[in-house]
C-alpha cells in the first residue's frame, strides 16, 4: 500500500523515474495496484484463511460452530460494507477519490495498528489455550 500511495500523492517526485521507464507515475501506480491486489489475494488465500481456521482449534465444538457462524455471518459483511461506507463519506466529503486518498492512508495505517494489536492478542490467547489443552491431555 505504501508504495501505491506513494505513487499516487507524490506523483511529480516520481516523474523522472516513470519517464525512464517510459510510463508516466498514474501508470506506475495502476501496476503496482494491480500487484498489491495480486499480492493480497493470494496471502489471504494461502495464509490468512488457514490462520483464521487455526484460531477454533482449541475451542469446543459448540464454541467452534458459532464462533465460525458470527465471523462468516456478520464479521466479513459489516467489514466489507464499513469499509464502502468510510470511503464513500470520505469521497463526498472531500470531492473526489484523488482527494481522499490521503485520508484512506492514514485510516489504512490506524486499522493496521489495530489489526496488528488484535492478531497480537489473540495469539497470547490460543498459546494459553493450547497449553490448558495440553496439559489436561
Amino acid at each position: 500500500g505504501l508504495i501505491f500511495y506513494s505513487l499516487t500523492l507524490f506523483a511529480p517526485f516520481f516523474e523522472p523515474i516513470a519517464q525512464t521507464l517510459g510510463t508516466t507515475p498514474l501508470m506506475l501506480a495502476v501496476v503496482v495496484g494491480a500487484a498489491q491486489n495480486i499480492l493480497s489475494k493470494s496471502a489471504k488465500y494461502s495464509l490468512f484463511d488457514p490462520c483464521k481456521e487455526m484460531a477454533y482449534i482449541p475451542l469446543d465444538q459448540d464454541s467452534k460452530t458459532k464462533g465460525k457462524a458470527a465471523v462468516d455471518v456478520v464479521g466479513n459483511p459489516l467489514g466489507k460494507s464499513g469499509g464502502a461506507l468510510i470511503q464513500q463519506i470520505l469521497i463526498f466529503g472531500v470531492g473526489s477519490l484523488a482527494a481522499a486518498t490521503p485520508w484512506l492512508a492514514g485510516i489504512l495505517g490506524l486499522l493496521l495498528f489495530f489489526w496488528y494489536k488484535a492478531v497480537n492478542s489473540l495469539a497470547g490467547q490460543f498459546d494459553e489455550k493450547m497449553e490448558a489443552a495440553s496439559e489436561t491431555a
